[in-house]
């Protein structure tokens, strides 16, 4: 049984802040993370060790230490790629990408959405894989799952948009949140899409059906992208949240247009 005061943390604000025993359970993938420091504060290679001994699999331990510490300028990101990368080098076992996806912690799914990300390489098939993970409950996992895909998304735009703008009629906010956050010209901590930095229109079919969207979630993401795209064409976007103004008077376009129009209206 894990402790009530264990579950209901609000998770540290700094790494001093942390509290060793919710540190220990982390590591041992009882819990999940409850923000970005303890996401941060996960000692990846103790939580894999245990792991790969739950699947039976610790003879593999040592290749996931020599890729892990071989890094130049590691990170929790790129230490995650990486853990994901070496699962898919070592085995095509579904049983294991399975376990890894149901895991209890957040990070073990987090190696197999970058697992199941790399693991396709037609952009469609892709996708397919990467929607569970894009519907995980925890935002790592979904933040993960933008990171293994956003690069084949930006080779294959077209392709990729079309099977995104699907996306959009999902009842589950979080597909629809992860078809424009995935597609944001600049986004955050990922790869910039300039083909959409400088014809935004390109994605005008996955941001329509959201402008009036009933989740915060969506809204913001769709406001982000917009903005985003108002640094390289403002008139574009300016032209976008005239037309949905005139469109739609409900509460839900107005505050996306209210973020969408930030920057701009810092110019004015």
């Amino acid at each position: 049984m894990i402790p009530e005061h264990i579950r209901t943390r609000k998770g540290a604000r700094s790494l001093k802040d942390l509290n060793p025993e919710v540190l220990e359970y982390l590591n041992k993938g009882l819990i999940e993370t409850a923000n970005l420091m303890e996401w941060l504060a996960v000692d990846q290679l103790k939580l894999l060790k245990g792991t790969l001994s739950d699947i039976n699999k610790s003879e593999w331990y040592d290749n996931f230490y020599e890729a892990v510490s071989s890094q130049k300028k590691p990170s929790a990101n790129t230490t995650t790629k990486i853990i994901g990368t070496t699962f898919l080098q070592l085995t095509d076992g579904v049983e294991t990408l399975d376990y890894l996806s149901k895991h209890t912690s957040d990070v073990p799914r987090c190696w197999a959405a970058y697992w199941a990300g790399i693991k396709e390489t037609e952009i469609t098939k892709k996708l397919d894989t990467i929607k569970q993970y894009a519907a995980d409950n925890h935002f790592g996992v979904r933040e993960v799952a933008i990171f293994a895909t956003k690069q084949d998304i930006i080779e294959d735009l077209d392709t990729s948009i079309e099977k995104l703008t699907n996306w959009t009629k999902s009842s589950d906010e979080k597909i629809r949140r992860f078809a424009a956050e995935v597609t944001r010209p600049i986004g955050v901590w990922t790869k910039k899409i300039d083909a959409l930095k400088e014809k935004p229109e390109q994605g005008i079919s996955i941001l329509e059906p959201l402008k009036s969207d009933s989740s915060k979630y969506v809204r913001d993401s769709v406001g982000n992208w917009l903005n985003d795209a108002s640094k390289t064409r403002p008139d574009w976007v300016t032209k976008i949240c005239d037309k949905w103004e005139k469109e739609s008077s409900s509460k839900e376009t107005q505050y996306i247009l209210k973020k969408a129009l930030r920057s701009i209206n810092k110019l004015v």
